[in-house]
């Protein structure tokens, strides 16, 4: 009798253990989740998330190398993320790697079937087989990332001792690869929109130039040709048809009038002075027109791609119409510079934007055409921008566009 309870009192106590270590296994892949889950809601770059979803995948099944895995045409593939366990062998394939589908392999076997599979032995003599066997990969499982019902890559465990990973690895991998294929989507989403947002931009800025083009070609030669013949008409009449005389003077008048305000409206649609001269001479004439006096400080060693002189340009010239118009300022101090002159990477460079006025302040950026319009504008070549305008103090438009 007493050791048949002693026996069962040990049954119970493996049992529990057994409990205890499935819930701990629960918890700690339910965490993963949950970070790798932040991460992705965050909209996190793809190259982090990759990063993240192996490591975390390979810390939760207690695999030795975990890669996630794009395909590509031509029946390839790329590694796109990768982790290994401390003191395993060199990882599987580099990120940045490439390699031709190969039979016997788990990318070519997912690529197949579309479905979640394993290599117990590298047994083949390819390339690939060669080169896994040579890195110390003895086994794999594959789960396949689907994004938009299209099979998009793989998620890899491997293992570098004789005995293959556990049976429910497949499994446990398919939520990591729905989080992997959700950063995908959301990624693809972000390009889509900011690519929409930019074709927009870039076709007003075309629309403006070719309408200001057309003004300046057609419609204003035609007027200034116009007010030439009344001036001829009215040199032509007699003196003594002194009221003749003044009404063809006043048309010859009105035309003229008509001429300057038609340059006044295609200087700002797109300034000519911008395309001839680039962006601080546009700058200098655009205080001088402004209404509200302009503190401007240009620092730049050489002149910008056109997008972004166009940009800046626009930016500026409208906060300056909002200073006069809305916020009442007395002075609004410009300053334009490039950060990271130095630098030779353009990733590392950024052109900085800043506008500051003395004016009323209580300036909205969700409400109103103006700084949405800006935002839009900023946003479109990754750039960011943001407003501070406290009642009373005034209003304050920074913007930064990395020169990538």
């Amino acid at each position: 009798m007493l050791l048949e309870a002693a026996c069962e009192r040990e049954k119970v106590a493996d049992a529990l253990r057994h409990s205890r270590d499935e819930l701990a296994r629960i918890a700690e892949e339910q965490a993963a989740l949950r970070r790798l889950a932040t991460l992705v809601a965050h909209a996190a770059p793809e190259k982090e998330v990759f990063s993240s979803v192996a490591r975390e995948m390979g810390q939760v099944l207690g695999a030795r190398h975990t890669l996630v895995v794009r395909y590509e045409p031509s029946s390839t593939a790329a590694s796109v993320g990768i982790w290994r366990a401390a003191g395993s062998p060199p990882a599987a394939m580099p990120v940045g790697s490439r390699w031709t589908l190969e039979e016997g392999t788990v990318s070519d076997l997912v690529a197949r079937t579309g479905a979640p599979g394993r290599v117990n032995h590298y047994t083949g003599q390819g390339p690939l087989s060669t080169e896994l066997r040579a890195r110390g990969v003895v086994s794999s499982v594959g789960c396949p990332i689907v994004v938009g019902r299209a099979l998009w890559g793989l998620l890899i465990a491997s293992s570098s001792t004789p005995e293959p990973l556990p049976d429910d690895t497949e499994v446990r991998m398919v939520e990591f690869t729905e989080l992997a294929a959700a950063a995908i989507a959301n990624a693809r989403s972000n390009a889509d929109l900011k690519a929409s947002r930019a074709r927009v931009v870039a076709a007003a800025d075309e629309a403006r130039l070719r309408i200001e083009r057309d003004l300046h070609d057609s419609t204003q030669q035609r007027l200034v040709s116009l007010g030439l013949e009344m001036r001829g008409i009215e040199a032509a009449i007699p003196r003594q048809f002194e009221r003749l005389r003044h009404q063809a003077a006043h048309a010859a008048k009105a035309l003229e009038e008509a001429v300057a305000e038609l340059q006044e409206l295609s200087r700002g649609l797109h300034p000519a002075i911008l395309a001839k001269g680039g962006l601080e001479p546009a700058l200098r004439v655009l205080a001088r027109r402004s209404p509200v006096a302009v503190n401007l400080d240009v620092c730049l060693d050489e002149r910008l791609p056109q997008r972004y002189e166009v940009t800046a340009y626009y930016v500026i010239s409208e906060a300056l119409t909002n200073a006069a118009k809305h916020a009442f300022a007395s002075v609004v101090r410009v300053a334009v510079d490039v950060e990271g002159v130095g630098v030779k990477n353009k990733k590392d460079k950024a052109v900085h934007l800043s506008i500051r006025d003395d004016g009323v302040g209580g300036a909205d950026p969700t409400h109103g055409s103006g700084l949405i319009g800006l935002t839009d504008r900023i946003e479109a070549i990754g750039g960011t921008i943001t407003v501070v305008s406290p009642e009373g103090g005034g209003t304050t438009l920074q913007a930064e566009i990395p020169l990538d």
